[in-house]
């Protein structure tokens, strides 16, 4: 990856968007804490050799946020951001795959390293830092 970033190419990332309706029959989303900063986000991760775009995404739901779930078929948006990397930024497209969760588990890889919390998607639209993601947030209907 490291030449392809140092070329100045836009790199590709997959991600989850955790979703479940309420008894009131409203959706509610699933943000994670980041890592190093514990900004909220979505799940996400790069692309896995061996597979396809959505079933990555739904892996990275179960190792980051600790559900499983069904990936839609097709990404219900994207977003670009820049990440930052050991030393320098790369550029990222980010294609987010809705994912109806039918488990939660209460222990999962990523456990001890983020928090998770279930929200309206108009609050969620709110506390992302990402303006493109915030879009898809607002726009999103199950």
């Amino acid at each position: 990856m490291g030449k392809s970033i140092a070329k100045g190419k836009v790199q590709h990332q997959v991600a989850a968007l955790p979703f479940r309706r309420t008894a009131g029959g409203d959706v509610s989303v699933l943000l994670v804490s980041s890592r190093d900063t514990h900004r909220p986000l979505i799940p996400k991760g790069w692309r896995m050799k061996g597979k396809s775009d959505r079933k990555a995404a739904a892996i990275e739901a179960m190792e980051e946020a600790g559900v499983i779930g069904k990936p839609s078929k097709a990404p219900i948006g994207r977003y670009r951001y820049w990440k930052r990397l050991e030393d320098c930024f790369a550029l990222v497209d980010v294609d987010v795959y809705s994912l109806e969760v039918t488990e939660n588990l209460a222990d999962w890889p990523e456990c001890d390293e983020r928090q998770r919390k279930w929200m309206s998607r108009e609050d969620a639209a709110i506390i992302v830092d990402e303006p493109g993601l915030a879009f898809i947030l607002q726009s999103f209907r199950a």
